[in-house]
């Protein structure tokens, strides 16, 4: 198995990928600020898990970089609520990304509490 075939993994890069589409339409005005900082809490929460996994044989290791991951997933939440807030997507675009971005956070939380079933000791 390799990191890209975790679920967690999956669906945070489509999230990540969605987010990078919809924010292609953010104001100009945003790039140095809104736009750069969703696109990047966006794809720390899969590069993190990436990370995570290559540590996973060490468990306090593995956890942390899950932690981070998911620390990353509700920044991503909170630049979402932003965008939402300055009319740069709408109520049902900012409603499907939330859910997907739960969703993540619920399989990190699984790993983070079940550790051992991902090859951690």
């Amino acid at each position: 198995m390799q990191f890209q075939d975790l679920l967690a993994y999956k669906k945070s890069f489509a999230l990540a990928m969605k987010i990078f589409n919809i924010s292609k339409s953010f104001p100009k005005e945003e790039k140095y600020s809104l736009t750069d900082q969703i696109r990047r809490s966006s794809r720390s929460i899969s590069a993190n898990i990436a990370e995570a996994y290559r540590k996973r044989s060490y468990p306090k290791l593995f956890v942390s970089k899950l932690t981070d991951s998911d620390a990353e997933n509700s920044e991503t939440q909170t630049w979402l609520e932003f965008a939402f807030k300055c009319d740069y997507i709408d109520q049902i675009t900012f409603n499907d990304f939330i859910k997907d971005s739960e969703e993540v956070g619920k399989l990190l939380n699984y790993m983070i509490n079940n550790p051992s079933k991902f090859g951690s000791n």
